[in-house]
């Protein structure tokens, strides 16, 4: 697949049409690649690369559309495993794969996945009722965060609870689902602040990793990530790399893979969460990186040489726009604020705005991480 003859023929089908895959369409362009996207409605983000528009869960849509590419990738990794593994039998490259996917997919999974690993992860159980919550609870300082094991997403599926009854309404939905299932429930951690390792792996192994970034959240969403992480231990720098490469190799994932991790109090590094896709944490890349995330998931998912993951710059800021201008999507403002901060790198969604939703970014580069930071904080409130 990967020989120079064969890359302009490589059709990459992304199965999602949300702002990663409109990222993936430029770097797309300049390899030589052709792409395709599988949308979930019309007016996607990735609509000028939408050839299809279908529900992800349908057996016979998914289907249709791989028969039409030469290897399937994502973006979101909620497609069903059941339909994924009936592509491979078939015959069609899945990255990342399955096996792999399966671990972003479910949470209990992930977490069973990482102890097999030797990774260290905050103090957990999967629980069936209330009963087994409220001990975990009472046994770990009086309050615990429970998540959903599917399908939770910026802080969709996630609350802190002190008492088991504030989450009867999912026991009540999983009692319902009649297939048995649980929840996961951690240990709330004392952490001084979130980190993110990103790392990009091709099937015959081979793996680059980004620096490790520092993310910041507002009402459990990504609002800003820094990157590299400032004032870190070099100690620290190496741990976040080598579990994310840790990790990268254990599961076999194929394509790029976000470490999302708590640097605690007492130093240490605890894994939170994983996504096996272009991540939020890594959008800074597309300016800061010498290749960005969606370039270096294309080349591993077409098995291509993984480019240099080193920084363009000394600090890099991206700071999402979430809600949007009132008058309509980010570009209604576009001649004011490239006016303001011609430094600032925007990016927009193509979504129409409202109260919380991610419809864009700004990213500046920089020498000095202060002077990039508020240039780009004040760049992405002008679309407030």
């Amino acid at each position: 697949m990967s020989s120079i003859e064969e890359i302009g023929s490589i059709r990459i089908g992304v199965i999602g049409g949300g702002q990663l895959a409109r990222m993936m369409v430029p770097p797309a362009i300049h390899l030589g690649l052709r792409i395709s996207v599988l949308a979930e409605n019309e007016g996607s983000s990735a609509e000028r690369a939408a050839d299809r528009v279908g529900d992800y869960r349908d057996p016979e849509t998914v289907t249709s559309f791989a028969e039409t590419v030469d290897v399937i990738t994502f973006d979101h990794e909620h497609v069903p495993g059941e339909i994924l593994r009936e592509l491979e039998a078939r015959g069609v490259a899945v990255h990342p794969r399955p096996d792999a996917l399966q671990f972003a997919q479910d949470k209990i999974l992930m977490r069973q996945k990482l102890g097999e690993l030797g990774v260290p992860v905050p103090a957990w159980a999967a629980v069936a009722d209330e009963a087994a919550l409220q001990g975990f609870i009472d046994a770990h300082g009086g309050r615990a965060v429970v998540k959903t094991a599917r399908g939770g997403y910026d802080g969709k599926g996630v609350r802190v609870v002190s008492h088991a009854s504030e989450v009867r309404d999912w026991f009540a939905a999983l009692a319902e689902d009649g297939r048995g299932g649980q929840l996961l429930v951690e240990e709330l951690v004392d952490f001084t602040r979130e980190l993110s390792q990103l790392v990009a792996r091709r099937p015959s192994g081979e793996t680059r990793a980004w620096p490790v970034v520092e993310t910041i959240q507002r009402d459990g969403v990504c609002a800003e990530v820094l990157a590299p992480a400032p004032v870190a231990d070099p100690a620290t720098l190496d741990e976040a790399a080598r579990i994310g490469i840790t990790v990268a190799e254990g599961v076999g994932v194929t394509g790029v893979l976000a470490v999302e991790m708590f640097e605690t109090r007492d130093g240490r590094v605890l894994v939170n969460e994983l996504a096996m896709r272009p991540h939020n944490s890594g959008h800074f890349s597309i300016e800061g990186s010498v290749t960005s995330q969606f370039e270096q998931h294309l080349r591993a998912v077409a098995d291509l040489p993984l480019g240099d993951t080193s920084m363009t710059r000394p600090a890099a800021v991206m700071v999402n726009v979430l809600g949007g201008p009132a008058e309509g999507p980010m570009p209604v403002r576009y001649a004011e604020v490239l006016a303001a901060h011609p430094a600032a790198k925007i990016h927009s969604y193509d979504k129409q705005p409202r109260p919380g939703r991610k419809v864009g970014h700004v990213t500046v580069t920089g020498d000095d991480l202060a002077a990039v930071r508020a240039e780009a904080v004040a760049a992405a409130r002008m679309f407030d």
